[in-house]
Formats: structure tokens, sequence, C-alpha cells
């Protein structure tokens, strides 16, 4: 359950919050004034904040210098008719996360909210390392026993001692968000702002803009001063997610935030000074990147001050059964339910499985394998066809031991395996019979969810409506 606190003093914008926010998992609660939102925030303890600037008795700014002295983790979002004015700039250097104009675009906001409440949960859950050695009584933690992770849980414990650049390695979905969150809450910074910046999933005209933040005129729709998120975590830890997909230009500003603490907004030329410990993480080998003169060797150098290397899950199945035993306890706890247990036949199923999208895949899959088993135990048939063995659904052969659509395929490997199952059955038309595959995938995958789906895929809702009754997926499916 996430608490909103929503301090304003117009009712119909209480009104439209409560509206807009009105769902099971979101609890909102308002305040009519700065005194009585510091009042509510003990009581209510909120994951945010959203608060007018200008209000009778105390001001949006006065509330937030009160609020920094005494919730320096709460995240602050402002709002402002005036979003042009130096009283919304002065408000986000003193803390704010961010700042929305009135009226609202009501996706904007939910997107803005989403990000905030995503930052909110990075900061005050603390992500557990050693202690999972002993116990299973945990919320949330890395979780492992074998040789391979006492070494990383070593290096979180070094890390976190230190305040050095940390560049964090592994395959997709092995949980390096995780192991960064980890050496923050056990630092010396785990009082201050913690910011996780997904480098590959910000176009990266926008990225620079993002991390520095730009001056009024910068861009064509830069229509005041950013504050930019290093400023936002000054004295904190900003996590730096597929630092590999950035470009030259913003390399360049990275590397000098590392070597002096300064950099200027985009479009400007005033230095701004900041502390900020940067920790790094991708999966691509940077040091091919350095050489194809893709990724600068001095950043390179910069980062890899001391290296986490994450294992792949094929690498340490040692931790398997502990991994499982921990998603039954925790959709279990989500759903108020009993914990399932997995039957000995599809442990070992899992246990041999290669795991091309380790850890998170895992989790996914028993996730799913929870929502259709029928019974108390999740049984062989329970599992999809790549681990269980079978033909998957719609009569496709998987490719040997990857399944039919491996998760660390290249495109050109991936069309090769899919051709020599179309020479094995030439009666079968592979583009539909793909298609009715990635379908049927993405739906299982968002619990049929379908603008989930949709999104999944890249298409229009409508357009996965007709797929779903032309391939007569929702028979299969029970969709209505």
């Amino acid at each position: 359950m996430s608490k909103l606190l929503l301090i304003d003093d117009e009712a119909d914008v209480q009104y439209s919050f409560r509206r807009i926010f009105d769902s099971p998992g979101m609890e909102v609660t308002t305040a009519s004034s700065g005194e009585e939102g510091l009042r509510l925030i003990p009581k209510v303890k909120p994951d945010l904040v959203l608060m007018d600037i200008r209000m009778g008795g105390m001001t949006g700014i006065e509330t937030l210098r009160q609020l920094r002295q005494t919730e320096p983790k709460l995240l602050v979002i402002l709002m402002t008719a005036y979003g042009t004015t130096q009283t919304a700039i002065e408000a986000m250097k003193y803390g704010a996360y961010d700042y929305l104009l009135k009226p609202f675009d009501v996706p904007k906001l939910k997107e803005i909210v989403n990000g905030a409440l995503k930052a909110a949960r990075d900061m005050r859950q603390v992500v557990s390392y050693q202690p999972l050695l002993e116990t299973e009584d945990y919320e949330q933690g890395i979780i492992g026993k074998s040789a391979e992770m006492h070494n990383v849980f070593k290096l979180i414990g070094q890390l976190a001692a230190s305040d050095v650049t940390a560049l964090i390695t592994g395959e997709t979905g092995t949980g390096k968000e995780l192991v960064a969150r980890a050496i923050y809450h056990h630092s010396r910074r785990s009082e201050k702002p913690f910011l996780a910046i997904n480098c590959a999933a910000i176009p990266e005209q926008l990225l620079e803009s993002e991390l520095f933040g730009h001056e009024k005129g910068a861009f064509t729709s830069a229509i005041g001063q950013r504050i930019g998120r290093f400023e936002q975590c000054d004295g904190g830890t900003i996590f730096l997610d597929e630092i590999g997909d950035m470009t030259p230009a913003t390399q360049t500003k990275i590397l000098r935030v590392l070597q002096n603490g300064t950099f200027e907004r985009v479009g400007g030329n005033t230095s701004v000074k900041v502390d900020v410990r940067v920790i790094a993480a991708t999966n691509k080998p940077l040091e091919q990147a350095v050489a194809q003169k893709q990724f600068r060797e001095d950043l390179f150098y910069r980062l890899n001050v001391v290296r986490v290397l994450l294992p792949p899950l094929r690498e340490r199945r040692d931790d398997i059964p502990l991994l499982i035993n921990y998603f039954l306890k925790k959709f279990a706890l989500e759903q108020k339910q009993t914990p399932k247990s997995v039957s000995q036949s599809v442990l070992k199923m899992l246990e041999q499985y290669h795991w091309p999208g380790n850890v998170r895949e895992l989790e996914n899959i028993i996730r799913r394998a929870l929502v259709v088993a029928k019974g108390d135990a999740i049984l062989p048939g329970d599992l999809p066809a790549e681990i269980a063995g079978g033909p998957v659904p719609g009569g496709a052969t998987p490719a040997a031991g990857t399944g039919m659509l491996p998760a660390d395929a290249d495109s050109t490997t991936l069309a090769a395996q899919l051709f020599r199952w179309a020479r094995r059955d030439p009666a079968r038309k592979i583009i539909p019979a793909v298609e009715r595959e990635l379908i049927i995938h993405a739906l299982k995958e968002t619990g049929g969810n379908q603008v989930h789906a949709a999104k999944l895929l890249g298409i229009t809702r409508a357009t996965l409506r007709k797929r779903v009754e032309k391939f007569q997926i929702h028979r299969e499916l029970n969709i209505k």
C-alpha cells in the first residue's frame, strides 16, 4: 500500500487527486495547509508528499524547509500554476523531487508519482545481505549461500564502509540494482537521498538534462530552468544503471563530476558543485566498448575503482531452492494466502534449467506458476513448456536447450533458430505462429492485463484484441 499526502488549500484539487489515485493499492490523505501537513506526517507516515507552493499560512517552500530538518529522505513533489517562476526553481534547490504545473496532465502526473514512489521505496526499504546467510526472517534482501554470493557479500560490506565509486557488472536479471541499494543502505550516506537512473530507458537527447538539469531556452521545450538528479542527490548516492548506453557527451560530464564534483546544466555556463557518490552498473562488456572507442577509457577507470561481478543464476544453482522459497513466501504475503510448495520434480526441473533471464526470470516463472496451479503445490504442468520440456502452446517446438524464444539470443541467432524449426514443420506458417506465441506469453506475463500486454508488445490494445480473436487465444486463456 502506497501512501500519498496531498497538501493543498484548494478543495477541487483535493477532490481531483482522490479520484485520480482511487485504487486498492493507494491511500490518499489530504491537508489544507503546511501546518496541518506537518502535523499529519508523523501519524500518516506517507511515502510521498505532493504540496502546493502558494497556500495560506506557511508557503510550500517554508513547509519543505521544515520537513527537510525532520524527514530528510521523504520525497516531496511541489505543485504550482507558475511553473516558470524562480520560486519553483528555488524549491527544487531546497530538495524537492520534482514540480508539477497546474492544471495537471494526468498521465504525466501518474508517471512522476510512480517514479517518485519507486525512489521512495528504494530509500526506505533496507536491502540486507549478510543476515540472510543465517536466517530466513527477512522482507527484502539478496538471497544466496553459494561461494559466489559470499564473495559478493564481502564486497558489499567493503564498499559500504568506504565512499569509492563502484561498478556492478552482470547479465540482465542478476540483481544489480539490489546490490547498489544494499551498498547505499549500509553506507554513511544512508540518511541522504538515493536516486536510480536507467540510462537505457531515457532517450539520449533527454538523458543529459535528466542528470544535470537545464537552463531556460537550452532547447525548444525548455520553458524554464530545471534542476537535475545530481543536484537533487547532493550528499547522497546516485545509481546509474546501464551506463554503457550513455552518449560520449554525457560520458564527458560524468567524468568531470567524478574528477572534481562539478558540472554545468545543459545550456548553462555556471559550474554547479555537488557531493554525490556514483554507483554504476552495466550488462555490457565495457572493456570491449573501450577498445571499440564507444566508451571513454578514462571514465571506465574512474568507474571501475571496485568492481562487483554478479554471477548468472546458472553458475550458482545451489541458491535456486533458497530463491524459490523466498518468492513463494513473498507472493503469498502479497496475496494474503498460505504459501504453496513445489514438488520434487518441479524443483529438479528448475535446478536444471539454464535461466537466460536469471533471477528475474525465476521470479516471473514462480509468479506465473502460482496463478495457474490448482492445488497447494506447483506441479510440472504449471511450468512453461520451455522448462517442463513439453510442446509450447499452439504446437510450436522449442529450440533445443533454450525454449522457442531464448531471452539471451540476438536477432540473427533467434531468426536462425526459428527457421530451423520452420523447416522441421513446413506446414506451419512461421510468422503467425510466432506472433501467437508472443501474445500468449505477454498475456501470461502480465496476468491477463491487456493494456500492459499491449505495451510490452509495442502495439495498441485494439490491435491486441483483434489478434486475440484472430488466433482464438481468448478461448485458451479464458479472456473476455
